[in-house]
């Protein structure tokens, strides 16, 4: 790896969410550029005006910092090679134009889109790989004035040189060699004067001294071309790694579902930010440890060499699997902040997350434990009704002769209870579990005893000695 301190960079197009695949790419670029004490930079490419938005782009923002991915150059921070918007950088991208017209390496194409797809197909039906033909490679002057002339707008094409092999080592995939007559001339600024991405793409990472770049390997073939136009320009380049997608659990494109995978939708539905972190940076990067780990020690044991070849796959199970350990992991005003309810007291709050806090996982599991432990008496299906007529009436009442005299830990009352009325096992706990949280699942019982209190005890076991005698008529 190069000597220079490490600088990588995000280069996202602010036209919808963050999803996990570009979300990935982000944290691998950080990681990477901390590991080795260097610095992570963030740039805007929203050169697209007609669907990049401003609400993207501060989302962006938000969510970057919320994840912890807190950029040292760009946006909001600034640095000595902004602006960091594209959409602020036409000038820059101008000068190096003019430069490449002058050098005779770039030149007007007025093609038609039509034209082009035509000339795409005779190529692949004669057995050729699709590239530009040429067609105004060689215009004279005047030519191309007189279709500036009739209101044509050309794109600019940079003119490839013929008989050049491209060589580079991705430090993913090895060593590179692409031969520059099956690449052809390629567009550097589309009709409306807009950059295109190769160009802008490469121009700001040799501008803003980007020494690594991490991106997906769909974006392996556009290395020779940015390589070949900082060549021409005489600008420095990058190390490239060129990291494999992500595929979804049935093995298909992860993009196809980049809606319901975005980040936005994951914190809505409470993920919190470091098991979205520990599931990332294992999906094509191998960490020795299979605890969860903090961005301290994500970054530490980060290495290039590690991330694989092989296409990563986003398994949904695992993502909970990171969550279930963050949560267990948390402090309690973390889950305090999902309990957004008037109705709970502070009190009742921090008694009910010590009680279910390793029976949730998402702010919905807290919310509806708290439906259940704190909002009046519990409602029964088919099934919970007929686990109390099974117990019946008589044991409910014999359960509450207890509660008169029953000491404060719920080991005790059950004992009593059973005692009392010679059930044992399943036919003991099940029934009193059901009757005071509601379910036949959850927390340690004592927890809930404490949590409910006397007087909730007491109304919830009247509550089922009535169920069980109105059931069993």
């Amino acid at each position: 790896m190069s000597s220079l301190p490490a600088k990588s960079r995000f280069a996202p197009s602010p036209t919808g969410w963050l999803h996990l695949g570009n979300l990935r790419t982000a944290l691998f670029s950080a990681l990477m550029a901390w590991r080795h004490g260097g610095h992570f930079l963030l740039r805007v490419e929203d050169t697209d005006a007609e669907r990049s938005e401003q609400a993207f782009t501060e989302a962006l923002y938000e969510d970057l910092h919320w994840l912890g991915l807190d950029w040292q150059e760009g946006p909001g921070i600034g640095g000595a090679q902004g602006p960091y918007l594209q959409s602020e950088r036409a000038e820059i991208y101008q000068r190096f134009y003019d430069e490449l017209e002058a050098k005779g390496l770039a030149y007007p194409c007025f093609c038609s889109a039509q034209a082009l797809k035509l000339s795409r197909k005779a190529q692949l039906t004669s057995g050729q790989p699709p590239r530009y033909a040429g067609t105004c490679a060689h215009l004279s002057s005047d030519e191309v004035q007189r279709r500036r002339d009739q209101g044509i707008e050309p794109t600019l094409r940079f003119r490839v040189p013929p008989g050049k092999e491209v060589r580079f080592t991705d430090l993913v995939r090895g060593e590179q060699v692409y031969r520059s007559e099956d690449i052809g001339d390629f567009v550097i600024r589309r009709s409306d004067g807009t950059p295109a991405f190769f160009f802008s793409n490469a121009i700001d990472d040799a501008l803003m001294g980007v020494t690594h770049v991490l991106r997906g390997e769909d974006h392996l073939t556009n290395t020779p071309r940015q390589l070949m136009l900082l060549e021409a320009l005489g600008l420095p380049t990058p190390s490239y790694a060129h990291i494999s997608l992500i595929l979804g659990s049935d093995g298909g494109p992860l993009s196809k579902r980049a809606g319901a995978l975005s980040l936005r939708a994951l914190r809505e539905q409470g993920y919190l930010p470091i098991a979205i972190l520990n599931h990332l940076a294992r999906l094509g990067h191998v960490y020795e440890r299979d605890d969860l780990l903090p961005l301290d020690d994500l970054i530490g044991d980060f290495d290039v060499a590690r991330l694989g070849r092989a296409p990563a796959r986003h398994d949904p199970t695992q993502l909970d699997h990171w969550q279930r350990l963050a949560v267990n992991h948390a402090d309690d005003a973390v889950l305090l902040g999902w309990l957004d309810d008037q109705d709970v007291s502070a009190e009742q709050a921090q008694q009910l997350v010590a009680a279910v806090r390793d029976n949730v996982q998402f702010p919905a599991d807290l919310r509806a434990w708290a439906q259940r432990l704190l909002k009046g008496l519990p409602e029964f299906d088919a099934d919970g009704q007929a686990l109390l007529r099974a117990a019946g009436a008589d044991f409910f009442q014999q359960a509450l002769q207890v509660l008169d005299s029953a000491p404060d830990d719920f080991k005790a009352f059950a004992q009593a209870v059973g005692e009392r009325s010679g059930a044992r096992g399943k036919a003991l706990f099940q029934p009193l579990r059901l009757a005071l949280s509601g379910v036949m699942f959850g927390p340690e019982m004592h927890r809930i005893w404490t949590l409910l209190g006397p007087a909730a005890c007491r109304a919830r076991l009247e509550h089922a000695a009535v169920i069980a005698a109105f059931s069993s008529q």
